[in-house]
């Protein structure tokens, strides 16, 4: 019988951690963390997913902000405004939603942002203090794949991990993080031109999917005993539900589950994680500072 990895519990006891922190550094009359963040256009997931993460600053007793532009607006108005959040000696840190529209330079908005103030961790000179092993602001997924690891103690050392997706957000950071002493995973990482796919993934201890390919990971592609971290989030539409859309992971998780000693769900699993990494990275930032 396998485990489920509730992502949303774990995130809930690391929020009530950083509560704590945050009502510490109100008692020593020292500076609350403030995250603010930028939202182009009107995506639903996107509208979502910073709704929530402005709910999760109020849990926490964080300060938030939230920036609504149209997706209409110039690269050159939306970085103006990344130099002015830079330049805010009140925010500690701060995120620019993704994606962004077409004409929008997704890698020059990254650059853009004062790596001291990534609260996702994706800036090219926090990717770099990440990959020698240096301390700074990891990026969110991978964090919270890699704390869910560890708080359910899954045993990572000498173990096969394969990472399926090759993404700077998700796949490539957290195959650097597993391969790091401390956790010691052996980590294979494949791809959409990898050969044998399915025979690579088969002889996984531990498998983390993040392709955005509902139901790529089937039952016949898991060996018994493996670990299954579901990192897709694809929506679909369906009858069943208020909003007229469900999301769906890379896992075929009814079929694959059975076979598994830890899975995590979808929605409940990884998601949850990847929000409270943003506070994380926030109370890092403003304690720093």
């Amino acid at each position: 019988m396998y485990t489920l990895i509730d992502g949303k519990k774990v995130a809930g006891e690391i929020k009530q951690e950083i509560a704590k922190e945050v009502l510490k550094l109100k008692s020593e009359g020292k500076k609350i963390p403030h995250l603010a963040a930028i939202l182009v256009g009107n995506d639903g997931s996107s509208e979502s997913y910073v709704a929530n993460k402005v709910k999760d600053c109020k849990e926490v007793g964080f300060k938030s902000t939230l920036i609504r532009f149209d997706n209409t607006i110039s690269e050159a108005l939306l970085l103006q405004k990344i130099f002015e959040l830079n330049a805010d000696k009140d925010v500690d840190g701060f995120i620019v939603q993704l994606p962004l529209p077409s004409h929008i330079s997704e890698y020059g908005v990254i650059e853009a942002i004062d790596p001291a103030k990534d609260a996702d961790g994706f800036h090219p000179v926090n990717i770099g203090r990440m990959m020698v092993g240096l301390p700074g602001y990891l990026p969110a997924t991978p964090f919270g794949i890699v704390e869910l690891i560890k708080r359910y103690n899954i045993n990572t050392s000498g173990s096969h991990c394969v990472v399926i997706g090759r993404s700077n957000i998700v796949g490539r950071p957290v195959s650097i993080l597993l391969s790091q002493k401390g956790l010691d995973a052996t980590v294979t990482l494949v791809h959409s031109r990898t050969r044998n796919i399915k025979d690579i993934v088969r002889s996984a201890d531990i498998i983390i999917a993040a392709l955005g390919s509902p139901g790529f990971v089937t039952a016949e592609m898991v060996k018994e005993g493996a670990v299954v971290i579901d990192v897709g989030t694809t929506r679909v539409l369906s009858n069943e539900t208020k909003s007229g859309y469900r999301l769906v992971g890379d896992v075929d998780f009814e079929n694959v589950a059975p076979k598994c000693s830890y899975i995590t769900p979808v929605p409940g699993g990884v998601g949850p994680m990847t929000r409270v990494s943003l506070l994380r990275n926030t109370l890092l930032a403003a304690t720093k500072s």
